[in-house]
């Protein structure tokens, strides 16, 4: 049972995430998020034009407030605007970007669109990126263009959860062109990506300068604890030779005496 209620609010999530696509149109709609709170429930739309989604005097959040209440049947819904953390690397909205230049410069300049995008990721860390144009582009024959750079996971559970994928739609005068956007964000973890940790050569000199100074320590005690020992003999010879004096005194005087008298 529970796990049908996670499908039912996820199915709810998208049905609402495309109502709000076609009811706001090229506004860089990222993501939804359906919380349910005591008051009602509350609905996150993460954008990169939030101008675009209240509108003058917050037109649209009224306008769209009372669609989704009366549509989806929705409780005092509320609708909140949270910020993109970095927009080059949300897939939803660079498709949304390479569909609206794509109308506004036309077919004969998609290369440099593409080219351009692909630039603007990669500068904003991605490790790859993969751009897939379909449709009547130049000429009036479908053909399916691609554009890639970095490194891109096809396969795998990465490929499936860690790749941000996104398609969007460009109405053209020579007809629909379809575009799918994949981006390999920088924060995702391979599980073939191995790191070798450094030697600690710090710690090794630390303990080298710690035992030679342990030894220059020893080498001055022992050559405080010799000095006075030298001091000491240096003494002792002193005084011996200043009682030998004191001996050869007496000797000297009975000598002279003894040659005076003869």
């Amino acid at each position: 049972m529970m796990e049908r209620k996670f499908v039912m609010q996820k199915k709810k999530e998208f049905r609402i995430q495309e109502f709000i696509a076609k009811t706001l149109p090229r506004v860089g709609q990222s993501k939804i998020k359906l919380q349910r709170t005591p008051l009602g429930d509350k609905i996150v739309i993460y954008a990169s034009r939030p101008g675009l989604v209240v509108g003058t005097k917050g037109q649209n959040i009224t306008k769209l407030t009372a669609a989704l209440k009366k549509k989806f049947s929705l409780e005092n819904p509320q609708i909140e605007i949270g910020e993109v953390d970095n927009i080059s690397l949300d897939a939803t909205i660079m498709a949304e970007k390479i569909a609206s230049l794509l109308e506004r410069f036309g077919t004969s300049k998609f290369k440099g669109v593409g080219h351009k995008v692909i630039q603007e990721v990669m500068d904003a860390g991605a490790l790859g990126i993969e751009i897939v144009i379909s449709g009547k582009i130049p000429g009036s024959r479908a053909k399916s263009w691609r554009f890639y750079q970095g490194y891109l996971k096809k396969c795998g559970d990465i490929a499936t959860a860690g790749v941000d994928t996104a398609h969007s739609t460009a109405n053209l005068k020579t007809g629909t062109v379809g575009i799918k956007v994949s981006i390999m964000p920088p924060t995702i973890r391979l599980p073939d990506k191995i790191g070798l940790l450094a030697e600690p050569e710090q710690i090794v000199e630390e303990i080298k300068e710690e035992i030679k100074e342990e030894a220059k320590e020893g080498e001055k005690a022992e050559a405080s604890s010799q000095k006075p020992e030298t001091s000491e003999k240096s003494q002792s010879k002193e005084e011996e030779k200043e009682k030998s004096k004191a001996e050869e005194k007496p000797k000297k005087q009975a000598k002279k005496k003894s040659k005076e008298e003869e």
